[in-house]
């Protein structure tokens, strides 16, 4: 599984292509589930581009996707589009058009009660466990663990050097807190390498414009849909390799 994610806390400043609309959204998303992306992850945006969590914003954005995919489509609840966890938790309660599944992440406050709040709504919930914060312990003590729909391993170590070790830290801690599935992904320099990981340990993924600008020989990339389609290519020739030869593959392709 190949999940994109589509636009991030991106704004217009980081380049044109960034999908803000409802309308540039549904197009981006239909692109790149067209270049092989089985979900879409998206962040509404207010008419002055920032992620908003309010059910008036996330509505049309759903729908106008919805009209143009037929995968599942999921959203972020990032305490920075709320900082407040009990606004946060009351936008969620107020939303009318809901999400197939929304990323929580652990280390946040008030996480567990929106997790709670989204599963009890019958959303799906990915765990947002990043590396680098307390989210894998928090997590490992929740009573909602066995229920989520999937962790989400967020490596935010940057290096490519370092992201692939920085990845393999995070599943060891993950593994020893959960049995759910896992999608493994990286940031900006370290998404690729981390991508590569993924599909040599046969584990779901996710690329787009909100974890990298650029394609795995630094052009910047056309849009989500390129770099789906890329990843795909990548993601495939790892999980066909062995794994020596993946990790000397891997240390040439950065």
């Amino acid at each position: 599984m190949v999940q994109v994610c589509l636009n991030g806390r991106r704004s217009p400043a980081d380049g044109a292509g960034i999908p803000m609309s409802p309308e540039e959204m549904a197009r981006s998303a239909a692109e790149a589930v067209a270049a092989g992306a089985t979900e879409v992850h998206v962040h509404p945006k207010t008419p002055c581009g920032k992620d908003s969590l309010s059910p008036r914003v996330l509505a049309p954005v759903l729908e106008a996707i919805r009209a143009r995919v037929a995968v599942p489509v999921g959203v972020t609840t990032g305490a920075w589009a709320e900082p407040d966890p009990q606004a946060r938790l009351g936008r969620v309660r107020a939303w009318s058009v809901l999400p197939d599944f929304a990323s929580v992440n652990w280390h946040e406050p008030g996480a567990e009660a929106v997790a709670g709040q989204l599963l009890e709504r019958g959303v799906g919930v990915e765990a947002g466990i990043w590396s680098g914060t307390e989210g894998a312990a928090r997590f490992a003590r929740s009573p909602l663990a066995a229920s989520v729909l999937r962790v989400l391993a967020e490596v935010t170590d940057q290096d490519p050097a370092r992201a692939r070790a920085s990845a393999r830290a995070l599943l060891s801690v993950i593994g020893e807190a959960t049995a759910r599935p896992v999608l493994l992904h990286g940031e900006e320099a370290g998404a690729w390498p981390v991508l590569r990981l993924a599909g040599r340990l046969g584990l779901a993924t996710r690329i787009g414009l909100e974890d990298t600008l650029l394609l795995p020989d630094g052009h910047r990339a056309s849009g989500n849909a390129e770099l789906v389609a890329e990843g795909l290519v990548q993601y495939e020739r790892f999980r066909r390799t062995g794994p020596a030869e993946a990790e000397d593959r891997d240390a040439t392709s950065r």
